[in-house]
Parts: structure tokens; C-alpha cells; sequence
């Protein structure tokens, strides 16, 4: 059973530029200089991003729907899990290096980064996926209907509660504004493969 999440229903971590909700969707500006990264390599810690989450039933999968134009250094969106400000997970697209590109980050203490290269999704329907697995996370995506694809299979304490929703950031610049098509709660993966 699937279970569409109203727009509504969740808060911000920090407020976006706007948000318009309009024909089922979110339209999302985020602000210039938004971003969510703790120390590694760079030495900073960025808790400012534009994420409206909500507590994370356990037992359902997590989906966000999203549709953009990444044109500039680290524009980024996706979903969202936050335990605390020193863990969470950011999931999404990711525009790096002049590419379009798939990843995650993962934050205990310290972030960590992966990515993979995607071009051949830019301007398409991308969906991430989030279910819980034993003492894990798996992250999966797609574009428009085709298979999913595992992002990230990374450590997620069992017995911690955590929120989860649509993400958007703009470290490097003011107007990037991020179409989610949709929120749902699905039934989880039963298994990681």
C-alpha cells in the first residue's frame, strides 16, 4: 500500500527561499549558500539545508520524487534522514565536477561522499528510495519507470527514531528551484539484493 504524504505535514530544518505547492507538487527555491556537510577534507560544518521532514515510520519505505536543472558547482536534492545534527544521510543528484552525479552522504560525526556519474538523467523523473534493513539504511534510485538501482547500503542503528523527507541545497548560488513531484510511504525492501 502505498500512502502519499501531504506537503503539510512536515517542517523545515531551514526555511527555503520559497515554496510554492501547486497541482500536487513542491516547488522549492532553495537559498545561496545552503548546504549540509560536517568537516571531512573541507574543515566546515553546513547545517542549513532546505529539508522538510517528518518522523520516519520504521515499517514503510520512504519515496521522493523530483524533478530539476542543475546547472552550477554542488547544486543538489534528494531525500533526507536526520537522527540529530551529527547523523544523517543526504541521497540524491548531485552536480559536481561539471557532471550530473548519483550519491550519498553519510554523517556520524563526520560526513563522508559518494557519487557516480549520471547524465543521461538530467532533466528526467528521479526517484529516491529509503528502506531500513536490519541495522542498516538501503538507498535505491531510478529514473522515470525504469529499474531500481542500489545507491548505498550504509550502518543505521535500529533503535534510533529518525525523520525523512525532500532535500534541496544551492551552495554556490542564489535561484535553483527543485520540482518534487511526490512524498510517498511505501511498503520497505524486503531484502538488500
Amino acid at each position: 500500500m502505498t500512502i502519499e504524504v501531504p506537503w503539510k505535514s512536515g517542517t523545515w530544518t531551514t526555511l527555503p527561499a520559497a515554496a510554492v505547492e501547486e497541482d500536487g507538487r513542491l516547488m522549492v527555491t532553495a537559498v545561496e549558500g545552503s548546504d549540509a556537510w560536517r568537516r571531512t577534507a573541507y574543515g566546515f560544518v553546513h547545517d542549513n539545508e532546505h529539508a522538510l521532514l517528518e518522523e520516519w515510520n520504521r515499517e514503510r519505505a520512504v519515496e521522493i520524487g523530483l524533478k530539476a536543472e542543475f546547472t552550477r558547482e554542488f547544486d543538489q536534492a534528494g531525500l533526507f534522514i536526520r537522527v540529530d545534527a551529527e547523523r544523517w544521510i543526504k541521497t540524491g543528484l548531485e552536480f559536481a565536477d561539471g557532471v550530473l552525479n548519483l550519491g550519498a552522504v553519510v554523517t556520524d560525526g563526520d560526513s563522508d561522499w559518494s557519487n557516480a556519474p549520471v547524465p543521461e538523467w538530467a532533466g528526467r523523473e528521479v526517484t529516491m528510495r529509503v528502506s531500513r534493513i536490519n541495522d542498516a539504511v538501503a538507498i535505491r534510485a531510478r529514473v522515470d519507470d525504469e529499474p531500481w538501482h542500489l545507491v548505498r547500503l550504509a550502518p543505521f542503528d535500529p533503535a534510533v527514531s529518525a525523520q525523512a523527507g525532500p532535500f534541496c541545497c544551492a551552495p554556490t548560488r542564489a535561484g535553483l528551484t527543485v520540482t518534487f513531484t511526490s512524498w510517498r510511504l511505501t511498503e520497505p525492501d524486503e531484502s538488500i539484493h
